[in-house]
């Protein structure tokens, strides 16, 4: 953990276990993750307190040069690469400037770019290689990784393992799979609190805080789902899963719903609608909002040095844990030329293209190499550093649409916190059959 602190502190959200995304601002209805939680949720920095063996291998530091780093591969053929970032976006930019980089950088190799909806992404990939087709590459959140290995759909990377030495353990931990590798890392994801600095001097450190905040005016607006705000189960108490994966909600949980009642009694909004959310707050209609990363550089050119990023407030019972995940390249079971989607997934992963991310995206880097020097992306940091390690079982994918009914019930519908959340647990038990 000492070898790692600072890097958590400056750089990233250190993701062990594993982990919404360019435009991934919800994930789908079954995203999957890799490690056991216990009785109580892990945090990430308590999930990266050794590094795990596939990264003790190398010891040598990247090249931080306008030179492919690729550990000394070439990408070279037809390579096709799918991505679920928003047209016109930050995230959309940096990719499309660092594949024409690669493309003069790997002159025999052929690269082509499609980008696919977020919410049709996992599905049509998952359909396409199914069906012995689909891309070599799928940059992504590791939303499925889970789901995909175990579907034998990916390819097993574990051979280039030693390559990733400019990778946080952190990183290739949330691409593996029953310690295999399936992915190459790129980027942490979690979210954190945004404030206008014109209207919010100080951001709220305390659930108490901001609940009062939105009593007096403040103007506060949540997705209303179960991603956006399950860092407020851990501030709350609750536990994603038991020892043997049962629902761990039910103490705490009620809690951390009923808070979310208070805060819609007092005024705050909550949309189903995140394009909608994300207008009011970049329009100054909201005074804050709780998102992640992907939309930074967007919220940046809209708000310009207004802009502020923090923790999610700490609960009665500790820090808030937002459910914290590895973005990276899949590569395709399928795939005809492995070695090159490989090589290309590396070079869009070497410092120097994690710079260009973090600088123009304001992607939060899995190389340890790369420290952000803007104070947002710094936010991003420690709000992650406290963050839930998105498991990789198979358990979660009963966990979203129940809790989110919960959601929903207790928002819209006005029923009992403690009862939505208990008819949750009890549905994602019997879906899991515990």
């Amino acid at each position: 953990m000492k070898r790692i602190l600072s890097f958590l502190l400056v750089s990233i959200m250190m993701v062990g276990l594993l982990a919404a995304c360019g435009s991934e601002s919800t994930p789908t209805a079954a995203p999957t993750t890799a490690a056991e939680p216990t009785a109580a949720p892990t945090t990430v920095a308590e999930a990266t307190a050794e590094p795990t063996a596939a990264t003790t291998e190398a010891t040598a530091a990247p090249e931080a040069t306008t030179a492919p780093t690729t550990g000394g591969m070439a990408a070279t053929g037809d390579i096709t690469l799918w991505h679920a970032y928003s047209t016109g976006g930050a995230e959309d930019a940096t990719l499309t400037e660092l594949i024409e980089k690669a493309k003069a950088a790997f002159p025999d190799a052929n690269i082509s770019v499609l980008q696919v909806p977020f919410d049709q992404v996992f599905s049509k990939f998952e359909n396409d290689v199914a069906a012995a087709g689909g891309p070599d590459l799928l940059l992504a959140p590791n939303d499925s990784l889970g789901d995909l290995a175990r579907k034998n759909l990916l390819a097993d990377l574990d051979a280039y393992k030693a390559n990733l030495t400019n990778i946080a353990p952190a990183g290739v931990a949330g691409m593996s799979v029953d310690g295999k590798l399936y992915g190459i890392p790129e980027s942490f994801k979690a979210v954190a609190l945004y404030y206008n600095k014109s209207t919010v001097a100080t951001p709220p450190a305390t659930t108490d805080e901001l609940l009062q905040m939105v009593k007096d005016g403040k103007k506060l607006v949540l997705n209303q789902s179960a991603y956006h705000n399950f860092g407020f189960f851990q501030a709350f108490g609750a536990s994603l899963f038991t020892a043997d994966k049962s629902c761990g909600l039910v103490d705490g949980g009620g809690d951390a719903l009923k808070y979310l009642q208070d805060l819609k009694a007092a005024g705050a909004t909550f949309s189903t609608d995140g394009a909608q959310a994300d207008a009011l707050f970049r329009e100054g209609q909201a005074d804050m909002i709780i998102n992640g990363p992907w939309v930074l550089a967007d919220y940046q050119t809209a708000l310009t040095d207004k802009l502020g990023v923090a923790a999610m407030p700490a609960g009665p019972k500790g820090p808030a844990g937002p459910l914290t995940g590895v973005d990276g390249f899949y590569v395709n079971i399928n795939s005809q030329n492995i070695e090159g989607a490989v090589a290309l997934a590396m070079y869009l992963t070497n410092t120097e293209s994690q710079k260009i991310y973090t600088e123009k995206a304001g992607h939060v880097p899995a190389d340890v190499n790369v420290v952000p020097t803007d104070a947002l992306v710094l936010g991003f940091s420690q709000a992650a550093s406290t963050g839930y390690a998105r498991p990789q079982d198979q358990e979660l994918n009963n966990f979203w649409t129940p809790v989110g009914d919960a959601v929903t019930k207790a928002l819209d519908g006005g029923e009992d916190a403690t009862k939505a959340i208990t008819d949750a647990c009890a549905a994602m038990d019997t879906a899991n059959g515990k």
